[in-house]
């Protein structure tokens, strides 16, 4: 069990300034055990929950704050992936499986709102997350398609790899990014003003694109730029979170890295095992939950996730 391999300090400061990040007292926690490969955790403030997908059993998983008791929250998600929640609280997925975008309504019914573009089939959306202003912005790599192991295996439709956008008041799905090997996690600035998009085309391969990028957000919700704002190793990144201050915190091979907004690396929390996503929560958003390769961890940090308008 990864647990056993749980480094006594799970910090390790590259730059002093992450020393004002984290919280020395405070350890890496195992929250839950015996997943195949964690993903999407979104926190549930409302009932002082937290969602995650394990794809390959194809479930979503459930730990409640309050009793520390996990289990199953949906025994077939469609091998879902990334998770969020949209501006009216309703959990929205990346299905791998049906390779599809759906929202769960309040009454547990579930909506499709995207699995096509231009006549033809998704590959298999990722990661999401949602603007201030409701719309909802999604990676669609090929992960869930190259093999059984977490969705099916076919043949992509798509000409390629695309980042969307999808306007849910009128169904409207747009390219916003098309230049990507493998496009992976997303998330916006504190101010929305970036969407920092990570290419983990290395995965799978000898060579190629471990990094995160940066995209201006025009006032018409179009993407320009698109610098590299930092490499990630080992391995690659993949699912990442800002944090209020717009610092990066991203998924690694060994554990999470800390990045200033330009890319400085300031600093790890070392896991025992290759981390897949994160994401802030609990009353104060200062506790950092992770997804590792078996387990979901967490740590309290001297952070908080970004809480956009």
């Amino acid at each position: 069990m990864p647990a056993d391999t749980m480094p006594a300090d799970p910090f390790e400061i590259i730059d002093r300034r992450f020393r004002a990040l984290i919280l020395p007292i405070c350890w890496l926690e195992v929250l839950a055990g015996g997943m195949r490969w964690c993903e999407g955790p979104v926190y549930m403030a409302d009932s002082r929950a937290l969602v995650w997908s394990d794809i390959p059993n194809n479930r979503l998983m459930r730990w409640c704050e309050e009793t520390g008791s996990v289990g199953v929250f949906r025994a077939d998600s469609d091998f879902a992936n990334g998770n969020t929640r949209d501006r009216q609280g309703r959990l929205v997925t990346c299905e791998h499986r049906t390779r599809r975008l759906t929202r769960t309504e309040w009454d547990g019914t579930i909506t499709v709102l995207a699995d096509s573009h231009a006549g033809k089939r998704l590959n298999s959306p990722n990661d999401v997350v949602v603007k201030s202003d409701g719309t909802i912005w999604f990676t669609d790599p090929t992960y869930g398609i190259a093999a059984d192991y977490e969705g099916g295996r076919a043949e992509p439709e798509q000409d390629g790899r695309y980042v969307y956008r999808l306007d849910p008041r009128d169904g409207s799905l747009a390219v916003v990014a098309d230049d990507f090997v493998q496009p992976n996690g997303l998330a916006f600035s504190p101010d929305e003003s970036l969407l920092y998009i990570a290419d983990s085309g290395l995965i799978g391969r000898e060579e190629g694109p471990r990094h995160i990028r940066a995209f201006k957000v025009g006032a018409d919700n179009r993407l320009s730029g698109g610098a590299v704002v930092t490499e990630v190793a080992p391995h690659a990144p993949d699912g990442f979170r800002v944090d209020e201050e717009g610092n990066i915190w991203s998924s690694a091979g060994d554990g999470v890295h800390c990045y200033t907004p330009s890319g400085d690396l300031l600093g790890k929390i070392r896991v025992p095992e290759r981390v897949g996503n994160l994401t802030f929560g609990g009353s104060a958003r200062n506790r950092l939950f992770i997804c590792g390769h078996t387990s979901l961890y967490a740590v309290f940090v001297n952070a908080r996730g970004a809480q956009r308008p």
